[in-house]
C-alpha cells in the first residue's frame, strides 16, 4: 500500500531536519576542538606580553645609549692617553 505524498514529506522533512541539526552539531563540535587546540598552541608558545616587550625593549635602548655613551668616553681617554706620551 502506497504512501499518501503528505505523508511521505513529512517523513523526508524530519530525515532532512535531523540532518541539519546533526551537522550544526558537528560543525560546533569542531569550532569547539579547533578553538581549544589553538588556545593550547598559543599558551604554550611562551609568547610574552605586550607590557613585558615594551619593558624588554626600554631596557635595551637604554643600555644602547649607555654602551654608546661608554665607548665615547674610552675614546676620549685613549686620545688623552696618547697625547700624553
Amino acid at each position: 500500500m502506497r504512501e499518501p505524498p503528505t505523508r511521505l514529506l513529512d517523513e523526508l522533512s524530519r530525515v532532512m531536519t535531523g540532518a541539519v541539526g546533526l551537522a550544526q552539531g558537528v560543525q560546533k563540535e569542531a569550532d569547539s576542538f579547533a578553538r581549544s587546540q589553538i588556545e593550547r598552541i598559543l599558551r604554550d608558545a611562551d609568547f610574552v606580553s605586550r607590557e613585558e616587550f615594551e619593558a624588554v625593549r626600554t631596557m635595551a635602548i637604554a643600555a644602547r645609549d649607555e654602551n654608546d655613551r661608554l665607548a665615547a668616553r674610552l675614546a676620549e681617554l685613549e686620545a688623552a692617553i696618547a697625547t700624553k706620551k
